[in-house]
């Protein structure tokens, strides 16, 4: 899931200065010769894309006949039009964006889901803990204002009142938090709390998926023409993706090294890309996945993802979700 520039803009920069194995898969068609790919990422480069850093690296897409390139995103560079432009094969994205533009009428499918958890959290200190929703009532929470869905579809999740939680605007920082000035902040998983361990604060985090709140994240996209005409390379693409983060899960400070070699001019701090790596693990990679593959869903969890979506103010059917693709990468 994107979230506001502010926290993606820290992901860039922020946490720097606050500081393989093979996969066995079904044979997959070989694309024709000399295909060309473009994956787009959903925000600036770091370890939350390294599966795809490792499959370019070791050529797993070449080997399928296939030329990938790997287009970062940022605050001016939004996932969904290039691929519906058809400049991108493939997006990243996540279930209420693409269920947004599906309401403008793009002609999108979610091929695969790679969050299986969504990485939204209310980040703590020990000493004022925030275990689960109820304990929000009575504290002071830093967020920024666009996200006061999330919080409105949490509370509606878990029978607590929003407004006996007081919300304080601020900037995409732990600051705040470290001050006092606030009691929790909303974040997610991967960022402000790494940011945190970074400078030797330990903090508590409370997971929303673990409360409800359903939202796939970091969910692959492609338009209904791809799907009728690009198939073999979708298949190749996705091949490529499945093996380089099953490789990830297999030694994540090598994927977090890769990430900071590969991108040398990007401010990465290396120490700060392998925790965000490490905490990536659990979000992304589940006994859903251990069964049936990485990226899989099923139609509880496609239920359940409605059924959040609806409390953010979209209305989506279950036909959004397309597993043919996933289904033939995985021989199922």
């Amino acid at each position: 899931m994107r979230m506001t520039p502010n926290r993606r803009t820290f992901l860039g920069t922020g946490a720097a200065t606050l500081g393989a194995g093979a996969l066995t898969l079904a044979a997959v068609p070989r694309a024709s010769a000399q295909a060309t790919a473009s994956l787009q990422l959903s925000w600036l480069h770091s370890a939350q894309f390294a599966g795809s850093y490792i499959a370019l690296d070791r050529g797993w897409w070449s080997d399928a006949g296939l030329d990938v390139s790997l287009l970062p995103g940022g605050p001016n560079a939004p996932v969904e039009p290039p691929v519906v432009s058809g400049t991108a094969l493939v997006g990243i994205s996540a279930a209420d964006y693409t269920a947004a533009a599906v309401e403008q009428g793009a002609p999108f499918k979610i091929l695969g889901v790679a969050m299986q958890k969504n990485p939204f959290v209310i980040a703590s200190l020990p000493a004022n803990p925030v275990n689960e929703p109820a304990d929000l009532v009575g504290k002071r929470i830093g967020m920024a204002l666009a996200n006061t869905p999330v919080l409105q579809a949490l509370c509606t999740l878990n029978d607590v009142d929003i407004d006996e939680i007081e919300i304080v605007p601020t900037q995409y920082s732990a600051q705040p938090l470290l001050a006092g000035e606030v009691d929790c902040l909303l974040c997610w998983e991967t960022d402000l709390p790494v940011a945190m361990a970074m400078q030797g604060v330990d903090s508590l985090t409370m997971l929303m998926a673990d409360h409800g709140y359903a939202v796939h994240s970091q969910t692959y996209i492609a338009t209904d023409d791809s799907l009728a005409n690009r198939r073999e390379e979708l298949v190749a693409l996705m091949s490529g993706e499945v093996r380089g983060w099953e490789a990830y899960r297999e030694d994540t400070d090598a994927a977090a090294a890769l990430t900071v070699g590969m991108f040398p001019d990007a401010g990465l701090d290396p120490e700060t890309q392998k925790l965000q790596a490490a905490r990536q693990v659990p979000l992304m990679f589940s006994d859903l996945t251990d069964a049936n593959g990485f990226g899989w869903w099923t139609d509880d969890t496609v239920a359940a993802n409605i059924e959040t979506l609806a409390l953010l103010g979209r209305t989506v059917t279950p036909d959004l979700w397309d597993r043919s693709i996933l289904e033939e990468v995985h021989g199922t």
